[in-house]
């Protein structure tokens, strides 16, 4: 395990951070959302594989190396990177990195994409939905913004990165899905892991089987053991079962997990694998319809970034017609 570089200088970030690269206000904690790719912003790419390694490893993840960055962040055609910025504390909270379908590599017949170590993809998905997918990957939210003693910045870290993601469903309007993965650490307990996996599997199954673990991991998840914990006949109700079971072992669901699970009804999980490259953390394919997402999310997260788009273009209109 190498010692983690230290931080970037902050100047050199706000220099990258142009305006042709800002993408939306966010909602809550007066946050700036940028797009930026390790050649356009090499500085800030830098700092957001410090910071992704300091999270991970922190959750009992990671590389070990001194930051992480591989190859689908500087590849030729490379993933680009949401960040959320606070121009206050002049620092990154967090941040996704994303690729759209028609930018990914298919020369081998296999995507180029970061899952594609885990998962095989079914012909229908390369076919018809990878190309009108976001796939979306390294999700974090910096140590410092983890705790709510870091204060209202903490607490809408995650959502600002939601803001983001809502924002690229409009600046990508082909875009009909997004694919990603949550991952959940050994450190969480395989009890606690199979409960939730459980709970996941039951209430939004891959019926399809569009994308599989190439080697699944074999847990008691649908084991009648665990299922039978889960007798509240309906969603709601053993959501409440899972998170008292969870909250009895002094643990919470995990928050990424939680903010997939309340976007849409329809999501599907695509099983879990072992990820052997990142500490042997568990990773399960989560896969969603933009158009089903419930209106409330979307109108939190798309709709407002919308609004935003059509008033500044009525500016502009304005002022050139002035």
């Amino acid at each position: 395990m190498e010692p983690i570089i230290p931080p970037v200088d902050r100047a050199s970030i706000e220099s990258e951070l142009t305006p042709e690269r800002f993408l939306r206000h966010t909602n809550k904690g007066d946050n700036l959302l940028y797009v930026v790719d390790a050649h356009c912003a090499p500085n800030t790419m830098l700092e957001i594989g410090r910071l992704r390694e300091e999270a991970f490893r922190q959750a009992g993840g990671g590389t070990g190396q001194p930051y992480d960055i591989d190859e689908f962040d500087t590849m030729p055609e490379p993933c680009r990177q949401l960040v959320v910025w606070d121009p206050h504390a002049r620092e990154i909270l967090g941040g996704y990195r994303f690729i759209t379908g028609d930018r990914i590599d298919m020369s081998s017949g296999v995507p180029r994409i970061a899952t594609a170590h885990l998962f095989r993809f079914s012909e229908r998905f390369l076919k018809e939905i990878l190309p009108d997918t976001l796939e979306l990957g390294r999700s974090f939210v910096a140590v410092g913004y983890q705790s709510s003693k870091a204060g209202t910045k903490a607490l809408f870290a995650l959502d600002n990165l939601w803001d983001g993601l809502g924002a690229l469903t409009v600046v990508y309007p082909h875009i009909k899905y997004l694919f990603g993965k949550v991952t959940m650490y050994p450190a969480f307990g395989r009890e606690n892991l199979d409960l939730i996996l459980g709970f996941l599997n039951k209430h939004f199954p891959d019926a399809d089987e569009l994308v599989r673990p190439i080697h699944p991991i074999v847990t008691k998840a649908m084991s009648p053991e665990v299922q039978q914990k889960f007798s509240g006949g309906n969603y709601k109700e053993d959501y409440r079962i899972l998170n008292r079971l969870i909250r009895e072992k002094g643990l919470n669901i995990p928050p990424l997990v939680n903010a997939y699970m309340s976007l849409s009804p329809t999501m599907r999980v695509f099983g879990t694998a072992v990820n052997d490259e990142f500490g042997d953390v568990e990773e399960s394919g989560i896969f969603l319809t933009i158009s089903e997402i419930l209106q409330e999310k979307k109108d939190r997260h798309i709709n407002t970034y919308k609004e935003n788009a059509r008033s500044l273009a009525t500016q502009k209109e304005e002022i050139s017609h002035g």
